[in-house]
């Protein structure tokens, strides 16, 4: 074939493929329904390149599959940092919270006395996320760590974790949560409450 013909034919068959590809991710698409995939491939051709990256444009994620795709990713990320926190556990070094504790790291407080300090979670779970911590750790890595000698300062505890819901205006209902131990996504080894509210929440919590 003279050499016009044979630009030509090469660039026609790359369009052609270039559709085909559309056609099938579309015909794929339509066959999962709303959760279409993600292609990570990148097509080449002779002549042209074309990324399936560009149909995210064309056929979007749904919002739903985004946000359990985020969900999986954060569950990930929480047990990765449990297990490491977890290896330190016991060795007495000083937490992020000894540091908030100190003053030397700033932080919203809601409540605090002689005993505890309550302050706004950095990365909330609910409109209303604050932690309540002992300002001294005796031992009370976690609550599976917790003997009689606890007894009071973990009664103190939920007691504020009360002044901070009323202080919130969640004291119709709340949630308190403790995180004990590496299976329990537990990431701060220096035991404290969550106080959850502003939703409704569900059950079981997961």
């Amino acid at each position: 074939l003279p050499p016009l013909s044979i630009t030509f034919t090469r660039s026609f068959c790359s369009q052609c493929f270039k559709y085909m590809a559309m056609a099938a991710i579309n015909s794929f698409s339509l066959l999962k329904g709303s959760a279409t995939v993600r292609a990570l491939a990148t097509i080449t051709t002779s002549r042209a390149k074309f990324s399936i990256r560009q149909t995210q444009r064309l056929f979007p994620l749904p919002l739903h599959f985004r946000r359990a795709m985020s969900r999986v990713n954060a569950t990930n990320d929480e047990e990765a940092s449990a297990k490491a926190a977890a290896a330190n556990a016991d060795s007495g070094a000083l937490t992020i919270f000894d540091k908030i504790i100190a003053k030397e790291i700033p932080s919203t407080i809601v409540y605090e006395d002689e005993k505890v300090l309550a302050f706004r979670d950095i990365n909330p779970q609910a409109p209303v996320h604050v932690l309540v911590i002992p300002k001294f750790r005796d031992g009370l890595t976690h609550l599976g760590k917790a003997e009689a000698r606890h007894g009071e300062i973990l009664g103190h505890l939920l007691y504020a974790s009360r002044i901070v819901a009323e202080k919130e205006g969640i004291l119709d209902g709340f949630r308190v949560v403790i995180n004990s131990g590496p299976t329990a996504c537990q990431s701060v080894y220096h035991l404290h409450l969550h106080v959850l509210g502003g939703r409704q929440m569900k059950w079981p919590p997961g």
